[in-house]
Protein backbone atom coordinates (compact mmCIF):
# COMPACT_ATOMS: atom_id res chain seq x y z
CA UNK A 1 0.00 0.00 0.00
CA UNK A 2 2.30 2.68 1.52
CA UNK A 3 5.91 2.47 2.84
CA UNK A 4 3.86 2.54 5.93
CA UNK A 5 2.52 -0.68 4.45
CA UNK A 6 3.90 -3.15 7.08
CA UNK A 7 3.69 -1.34 10.14
CA UNK A 8 -0.28 -0.66 9.32
CA UNK A 9 -0.97 -4.58 8.47
CA UNK A 10 1.14 -5.50 11.66
CA UNK A 11 -1.39 -2.97 13.00
CA UNK A 12 -4.03 -4.07 11.96
CA UNK A 13 -3.60 -7.79 13.01
CA UNK A 14 -3.99 -6.25 16.51
CA UNK A 15 -6.93 -3.60 15.49
CA UNK A 16 -9.78 -2.26 13.61
CA UNK A 17 -11.57 -0.03 11.52
CA UNK A 18 -14.99 1.35 11.99
CA UNK A 19 -16.84 2.73 9.45
CA UNK A 20 -19.57 5.24 8.44
CA UNK A 21 -22.91 5.17 7.53
CA UNK A 22 -25.60 7.15 7.47
CA UNK A 23 -29.26 7.68 6.86
CA UNK A 24 -32.12 10.60 7.17
CA UNK A 25 -33.64 10.59 10.93
CA UNK A 26 -37.04 12.15 10.74
CA UNK A 27 -38.64 13.12 13.87
CA UNK A 28 -40.37 15.45 15.54
CA UNK A 29 -38.16 17.84 15.37
CA UNK A 30 -38.18 18.14 11.06
CA UNK A 31 -41.31 19.92 11.17
CA UNK A 32 -38.89 22.50 12.37
CA UNK A 33 -37.13 22.69 9.98
CA UNK A 34 -33.91 19.80 11.95
CA UNK A 35 -32.95 17.50 9.92
CA UNK A 36 -30.47 14.84 11.30
CA UNK A 37 -28.29 12.59 9.15
CA UNK A 38 -26.93 9.38 10.45
CA UNK A 39 -23.24 8.25 10.48
CA UNK A 40 -21.02 5.47 10.99
CA UNK A 41 -17.40 6.05 11.57
CA UNK A 42 -15.04 3.06 10.84
CA UNK A 43 -11.73 2.71 12.97
CA UNK A 44 -8.61 0.68 13.72
CA UNK A 45 -9.27 -0.83 16.82
CA UNK A 46 -6.05 -1.73 18.33
CA UNK A 47 -5.69 1.49 20.14
CA UNK A 48 -8.67 3.50 21.65
CA UNK A 49 -11.10 2.57 19.81
CA UNK A 50 -14.06 -0.26 20.20
CA UNK A 51 -14.99 -0.48 16.25
CA UNK A 52 -17.79 1.53 14.47
CA UNK A 53 -19.07 4.89 15.99
CA UNK A 54 -22.57 6.20 15.47
CA UNK A 55 -22.60 10.05 15.03
CA UNK A 56 -25.95 12.05 14.25
CA UNK A 57 -25.13 15.19 11.86
CA UNK A 58 -26.78 18.18 11.79
CA UNK A 59 -27.27 18.77 7.91
CA UNK A 60 -27.35 22.81 8.80
CA UNK A 61 -24.34 23.01 10.60
CA UNK A 62 -22.28 20.02 10.46
CA UNK A 63 -22.07 19.44 13.94
CA UNK A 64 -21.59 15.99 14.91
CA UNK A 65 -22.65 14.13 18.17
CA UNK A 66 -22.20 10.79 19.14
CA UNK A 67 -25.34 8.39 19.81
CA UNK A 68 -23.64 4.52 20.10
CA UNK A 69 -20.78 2.48 19.69
CA UNK A 70 -20.68 -0.55 18.41
CA UNK A 71 -17.81 -3.39 18.81
CA UNK A 72 -16.33 -5.05 15.45
CA UNK A 73 -12.95 -6.01 15.06
CA UNK A 74 -11.27 -4.18 12.14
CA UNK A 75 -14.11 -2.59 10.75
CA UNK A 76 -12.28 -1.19 7.88
CA UNK A 77 -14.76 -0.15 5.12
CA UNK A 78 -18.44 -0.24 5.01
CA UNK A 79 -21.02 -0.58 2.80
CA UNK A 80 -24.97 -0.50 3.34
CA UNK A 81 -27.96 -1.81 1.24
CA UNK A 82 -30.08 0.00 -0.69
CA UNK A 83 -32.84 -0.26 1.66
CA UNK A 84 -31.46 0.57 4.51
CA UNK A 85 -32.18 -1.97 6.62
CA UNK A 86 -28.70 -3.57 6.38
CA UNK A 87 -24.84 -2.21 6.92
CA UNK A 88 -21.89 -4.63 6.19
CA UNK A 89 -18.52 -4.13 7.32
CA UNK A 90 -14.79 -6.01 6.19
CA UNK A 91 -12.44 -7.44 8.73
CA UNK A 92 -9.26 -6.56 7.79
CA UNK A 93 -7.09 -9.28 9.35
CA UNK A 94 -4.12 -10.45 7.78
CA UNK A 95 -3.07 -14.26 8.43
CA UNK A 96 -3.68 -16.51 10.84
CA UNK A 97 -1.19 -19.97 11.33
CA UNK A 98 -0.79 -19.49 7.40
CA UNK A 99 -3.89 -19.21 6.69
CA UNK A 100 -5.95 -15.76 5.16
CA UNK A 101 -8.42 -15.04 8.13
CA UNK A 102 -10.39 -11.97 6.55
CA UNK A 103 -14.04 -11.93 6.87
CA UNK A 104 -17.11 -9.53 6.55
CA UNK A 105 -19.77 -9.09 9.36
CA UNK A 106 -23.32 -8.47 8.56
CA UNK A 107 -25.19 -5.85 10.91
CA UNK A 108 -29.31 -5.05 11.00
CA UNK A 109 -29.60 -1.41 11.22
CA UNK A 110 -32.32 -0.17 13.43
CA UNK A 111 -34.58 2.97 11.17
CA UNK A 112 -35.60 4.50 14.85
CA UNK A 113 -32.08 4.62 16.46
CA UNK A 114 -29.17 4.14 13.89
CA UNK A 115 -28.54 1.07 16.39
CA UNK A 116 -26.73 -1.80 14.81
CA UNK A 117 -27.38 -5.50 15.68
CA UNK A 118 -25.12 -8.25 14.48
CA UNK A 119 -26.62 -10.87 12.20
CA UNK A 120 -23.46 -12.79 11.25
CA UNK A 121 -20.27 -13.19 9.82
CA UNK A 122 -18.28 -14.60 6.52
CA UNK A 123 -15.18 -15.33 5.66
CA UNK A 124 -13.77 -13.82 2.40
CA UNK A 125 -11.18 -16.40 1.49
CA UNK A 126 -8.57 -13.87 1.27
CA UNK A 127 -6.26 -11.24 3.73
CA UNK A 128 -7.25 -7.95 4.77
CA UNK A 129 -10.20 -7.06 3.04
CA UNK A 130 -10.52 -3.86 2.21
CA UNK A 131 -13.65 -2.40 0.01
CA UNK A 132 -17.16 -3.66 -0.52
CA UNK A 133 -19.88 -3.13 -2.79
CA UNK A 134 -23.34 -4.29 -3.23
CA UNK A 135 -25.75 -4.53 -5.98
CA UNK A 136 -28.87 -2.94 -6.49
CA UNK A 137 -31.10 -5.79 -5.51
CA UNK A 138 -29.18 -6.86 -2.47
CA UNK A 139 -28.15 -10.37 -3.62
CA UNK A 140 -23.94 -9.90 -3.82
CA UNK A 141 -21.73 -8.23 -1.88
CA UNK A 142 -18.39 -7.77 -3.69
CA UNK A 143 -15.30 -7.70 -1.60
CA UNK A 144 -11.66 -6.56 -2.62
CA UNK A 145 -8.89 -8.45 -0.40
CA UNK A 146 -6.30 -6.88 -0.17
CA UNK A 147 -3.42 -8.52 0.92
CA UNK A 148 -4.83 -11.55 -0.60
CA UNK A 149 -4.82 -10.08 -3.83
CA UNK A 150 -8.25 -11.31 -4.64
CA UNK A 151 -11.80 -10.35 -5.22
CA UNK A 152 -14.53 -12.30 -4.01
CA UNK A 153 -18.69 -12.01 -4.46
CA UNK A 154 -20.17 -13.36 -1.44
CA UNK A 155 -24.57 -13.95 -1.32
CA UNK A 156 -26.45 -11.80 0.42
CA UNK A 157 -29.61 -13.45 1.98
CA UNK A 158 -33.30 -11.68 2.12
CA UNK A 159 -32.73 -12.02 5.79
CA UNK A 160 -29.52 -9.27 5.08
CA UNK A 161 -27.36 -12.30 6.26
CA UNK A 162 -23.79 -13.40 4.41
CA UNK A 163 -23.76 -16.63 2.72
CA UNK A 164 -20.39 -18.49 1.79
CA UNK A 165 -18.22 -17.29 -0.65
CA UNK A 166 -19.80 -18.41 -4.43
CA UNK A 167 -16.68 -16.98 -6.43
CA UNK A 168 -13.20 -15.96 -6.40
CA UNK A 169 -10.94 -14.32 -8.44
CA UNK A 170 -7.03 -14.10 -8.05
CA UNK A 171 -4.89 -12.04 -9.50
CA UNK A 172 -1.64 -12.89 -10.45
CA UNK A 173 1.79 -10.50 -11.26
CA UNK A 174 4.38 -7.89 -9.61
CA UNK A 175 4.90 -4.46 -10.36
CA UNK A 176 8.44 -2.53 -10.04
CA UNK A 177 7.98 -1.32 -5.99
CA UNK A 178 8.55 -2.45 -2.75
CA UNK A 179 4.92 -2.69 -2.02
CA UNK A 180 4.14 -4.22 -5.66
CA UNK A 181 5.42 -7.75 -4.90
CA UNK A 182 1.98 -9.51 -5.38
CA UNK A 183 -1.32 -8.48 -6.12
CA UNK A 184 -2.95 -6.09 -3.81
CA UNK A 185 -6.86 -5.70 -4.66
CA UNK A 186 -8.11 -2.64 -3.49
CA UNK A 187 -11.34 -1.53 -4.38
CA UNK A 188 -14.05 -2.79 -6.66
CA UNK A 189 -16.99 -1.75 -8.22
CA UNK A 190 -19.89 -1.72 -10.55
CA UNK A 191 -20.59 0.20 -13.53
CA UNK A 192 -24.23 2.13 -13.81
CA UNK A 193 -25.56 -0.76 -15.94
CA UNK A 194 -24.29 -3.58 -13.12
CA UNK A 195 -22.98 -5.48 -16.28
CA UNK A 196 -19.23 -5.21 -15.64
CA UNK A 197 -17.57 -5.36 -12.12
CA UNK A 198 -13.89 -3.08 -12.09
CA UNK A 199 -11.15 -4.14 -9.71
CA UNK A 200 -8.40 -1.79 -8.72
CA UNK A 201 -4.77 -3.84 -7.91
CA UNK A 202 -2.28 -1.55 -6.54
CA UNK A 203 0.24 -4.47 -6.64
CA UNK A 204 0.13 -4.72 -10.81
CA UNK A 205 -0.84 -1.65 -11.67
CA UNK A 206 -4.07 -3.03 -13.37
CA UNK A 207 -7.79 -1.81 -13.70
CA UNK A 208 -9.19 -5.35 -13.82
CA UNK A 209 -12.71 -5.90 -15.77
CA UNK A 210 -15.19 -8.33 -15.22
CA UNK A 211 -18.56 -9.55 -16.61
CA UNK A 212 -21.12 -9.49 -13.90
CA UNK A 213 -23.80 -12.25 -13.70
CA UNK A 214 -26.35 -10.46 -10.68
CA UNK A 215 -28.56 -13.80 -11.00
CA UNK A 216 -25.33 -16.24 -9.86
CA UNK A 217 -22.63 -13.43 -8.88
CA UNK A 218 -20.33 -14.97 -10.78
CA UNK A 219 -17.12 -12.60 -12.08
CA UNK A 220 -15.84 -13.85 -15.59
CA UNK A 221 -13.43 -11.63 -17.32
CA UNK A 222 -14.49 -9.25 -19.58
CA UNK A 223 -13.39 -9.06 -23.36
CA UNK A 224 -11.02 -6.74 -22.59
CA UNK A 225 -9.98 -7.77 -19.36
CA UNK A 226 -8.05 -5.39 -17.99
CA UNK A 227 -6.05 -1.80 -18.38
CA UNK A 228 -2.81 -0.83 -17.66
CA UNK A 229 -1.77 1.88 -15.16
CA UNK A 230 1.89 3.73 -15.20
CA UNK A 231 4.63 1.10 -13.81
CA UNK A 232 4.61 1.94 -10.02
CA UNK A 233 1.55 4.31 -10.25
CA UNK A 234 -0.16 1.84 -7.88
CA UNK A 235 -3.92 2.26 -8.57
CA UNK A 236 -6.03 2.36 -4.93
CA UNK A 237 -9.63 3.61 -5.22
CA UNK A 238 -12.40 4.16 -8.28
CA UNK A 239 -15.29 5.88 -8.88
CA UNK A 240 -17.66 6.67 -11.98
CA UNK A 241 -18.75 10.30 -13.48
CA UNK A 242 -22.78 9.98 -12.93
CA UNK A 243 -22.74 10.45 -16.62
CA UNK A 244 -21.08 6.77 -16.81
CA UNK A 245 -18.80 7.83 -19.05
CA UNK A 246 -15.63 8.38 -17.40
CA UNK A 247 -13.50 6.32 -14.51
CA UNK A 248 -11.62 8.03 -12.09
CA UNK A 249 -8.28 6.01 -11.09
CA UNK A 250 -6.51 7.43 -8.13
CA UNK A 251 -3.04 6.38 -7.61
CA UNK A 252 -1.60 5.60 -4.40
CA UNK A 253 2.44 5.52 -5.26
CA UNK A 254 2.97 8.05 -7.56
CA UNK A 255 -0.18 10.31 -6.03
CA UNK A 256 -1.63 10.91 -9.41
CA UNK A 257 -5.16 10.75 -10.85
CA UNK A 258 -6.16 8.90 -13.94
CA UNK A 259 -8.76 9.33 -16.11
CA UNK A 260 -10.33 7.06 -18.68
CA UNK A 261 -13.27 6.53 -20.71
CA UNK A 262 -15.57 4.01 -20.21
CA UNK A 263 -17.76 1.90 -22.47
CA UNK A 264 -19.56 -0.65 -21.49
CA UNK A 265 -16.82 -2.84 -20.07
CA UNK A 266 -13.92 -1.13 -22.03
CA UNK A 267 -11.86 1.57 -20.77
CA UNK A 268 -9.36 4.14 -23.08
CA UNK A 269 -6.77 6.37 -20.93
CA UNK A 270 -7.68 9.98 -21.52
CA UNK A 271 -4.82 12.11 -19.04
CA UNK A 272 -3.08 11.63 -15.91
CA UNK A 273 -2.60 14.42 -13.51
CA UNK A 274 -0.90 15.00 -10.28
CA UNK A 275 -2.68 15.41 -7.08
CA UNK A 276 -0.09 17.10 -5.05
CA UNK A 277 1.38 21.16 -5.67
CA UNK A 278 4.35 21.46 -8.01
CA UNK A 279 6.30 22.38 -5.30
CA UNK A 280 5.81 19.54 -2.96
CA UNK A 281 9.15 17.28 -2.88
CA UNK A 282 8.07 15.40 0.33
CA UNK A 283 6.49 11.62 0.62
CA UNK A 284 2.94 10.87 -0.20
CA UNK A 285 0.42 8.64 -0.98
CA UNK A 286 -3.08 8.71 -2.69
CA UNK A 287 -6.48 7.27 -0.37
CA UNK A 288 -9.44 8.26 -1.62
CA UNK A 289 -11.59 10.03 -4.34
CA UNK A 290 -15.33 11.17 -4.92
CA UNK A 291 -17.53 13.04 -7.47
CA UNK A 292 -19.53 15.69 -6.82
CA UNK A 293 -23.11 14.91 -7.25
CA UNK A 294 -23.38 17.39 -9.70
CA UNK A 295 -20.76 15.42 -11.67
CA UNK A 296 -18.67 19.03 -12.14
CA UNK A 297 -15.95 18.20 -9.16
CA UNK A 298 -13.76 15.40 -8.39
CA UNK A 299 -11.87 15.43 -4.68
CA UNK A 300 -9.10 13.12 -3.80
CA UNK A 301 -7.19 12.43 -0.72
CA UNK A 302 -2.70 13.09 -0.05
CA UNK A 303 -1.84 11.26 2.76
CA UNK A 304 1.20 13.40 3.39
CA UNK A 305 0.86 16.40 2.24
CA UNK A 306 -1.90 16.01 4.12
CA UNK A 307 -4.86 17.61 2.07
CA UNK A 308 -7.19 16.94 -0.51
CA UNK A 309 -7.18 18.23 -4.16
CA UNK A 310 -9.82 19.72 -5.62
CA UNK A 311 -10.44 19.42 -9.69
CA UNK A 312 -12.91 20.72 -11.56
CA UNK A 313 -14.58 18.25 -14.35
CA UNK A 314 -14.52 19.72 -17.95
CA UNK A 315 -18.05 18.50 -18.85
CA UNK A 316 -17.30 17.92 -22.31
CA UNK A 317 -14.35 15.80 -22.17
CA UNK A 318 -14.18 14.43 -18.08
CA UNK A 319 -10.63 15.52 -17.89
CA UNK A 320 -9.39 17.40 -15.30
CA UNK A 321 -8.06 21.11 -14.22
CA UNK A 322 -6.68 21.53 -10.87
CA UNK A 323 -8.23 24.04 -8.03
CA UNK A 324 -6.65 24.03 -5.06
CA UNK A 325 -5.57 22.09 -2.30
CA UNK A 326 -6.75 22.36 0.82
CA UNK A 327 -5.43 21.30 4.23
CA UNK A 328 -7.50 18.88 6.13
CA UNK A 329 -6.20 19.84 9.31
CA UNK A 330 -4.93 16.87 10.59
CA UNK A 331 -2.24 13.88 9.59
CA UNK A 332 -3.11 11.17 7.28
CA UNK A 333 -6.71 11.60 5.55
CA UNK A 334 -7.74 7.90 4.57
CA UNK A 335 -11.13 8.42 3.24
CA UNK A 336 -13.33 11.15 3.14
CA UNK A 337 -17.08 11.35 2.05
CA UNK A 338 -19.49 14.35 0.97
CA UNK A 339 -23.13 14.37 3.09
CA UNK A 340 -26.57 13.67 1.11
CA UNK A 341 -27.33 17.13 1.02
CA UNK A 342 -23.83 18.36 -0.79
CA UNK A 343 -23.19 20.70 1.70
CA UNK A 344 -20.10 18.98 3.24
CA UNK A 345 -17.36 17.22 2.68
CA UNK A 346 -16.01 15.15 6.12
CA UNK A 347 -12.34 14.24 6.23
CA UNK A 348 -10.47 11.44 8.57
CA UNK A 349 -7.47 11.59 9.83
CA UNK A 350 -6.41 8.36 10.79
CA UNK A 351 -2.95 9.51 12.58
CA UNK A 352 -4.52 12.49 14.91
CA UNK A 353 -7.65 10.83 15.80
CA UNK A 354 -10.28 13.26 14.42
CA UNK A 355 -12.78 13.96 11.80
CA UNK A 356 -12.97 17.68 9.86
CA UNK A 357 -16.04 18.98 8.49
CA UNK A 358 -15.81 21.63 5.61
CA UNK A 359 -17.98 23.60 3.72
CA UNK A 360 -18.46 23.46 -0.08
CA UNK A 361 -19.04 26.14 -2.12
CA UNK A 362 -21.75 24.77 -4.85
CA UNK A 363 -20.62 27.19 -7.54
CA UNK A 364 -17.04 26.07 -7.12
CA UNK A 365 -16.40 23.24 -5.77
CA UNK A 366 -13.86 24.97 -3.13
CA UNK A 367 -13.84 23.95 0.26
CA UNK A 368 -13.83 25.86 3.76
CA UNK A 369 -13.32 24.44 7.04
CA UNK A 370 -16.07 24.64 9.14
CA UNK A 371 -14.18 24.97 12.51
CA UNK A 372 -16.01 21.19 12.98
CA UNK A 373 -13.55 19.23 14.77
CA UNK A 374 -14.77 15.59 15.83
CA UNK A 375 -12.49 13.37 18.03
CA UNK A 376 -13.10 9.64 17.26
CA UNK A 377 -10.04 6.79 17.56
CA UNK A 378 -7.93 6.16 14.55
CA UNK A 379 -10.98 7.27 12.48
CA UNK A 380 -10.53 5.42 8.45
CA UNK A 381 -14.04 5.22 6.92
CA UNK A 382 -16.85 7.54 6.86
CA UNK A 383 -20.42 6.38 5.02
CA UNK A 384 -23.49 8.44 5.17
CA UNK A 385 -27.19 6.43 4.65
Amino acid sequence: MTVDHLSRRQFLKAGGIGLLGGFVVRTKAWSNQRRELTLYVGTYTSGKSEGIYGYRMDAATGVLTRFNTFKSFNPSFLAIDRSRRYLYAVNEIGDFLGKPSGGVTAFAIDRATGNLRMLNEQATQGADPCYLTIDRKSKTLLVANYTGGSVVALPLRSDGTLGMAMDVKQHEGASIKEQQKGPHAHCIILDAAERYALAADLGIDKVMIYRFNPLTGKLTPGTQPSAELAPGAGPRHLTFHPNGKWLYVINELDSTMTVFKYNGGTVSQMETVSTLPNDFSGVSYCADVHVSPSGKFLYGSNRGHNSIVVFQIDQRTGKLTQLEHVSTEGNWPRNFTLDPTGRFLLVANQRTDNVVTFSIDPQTGRLEPTGQITEIPVPVCLKFL
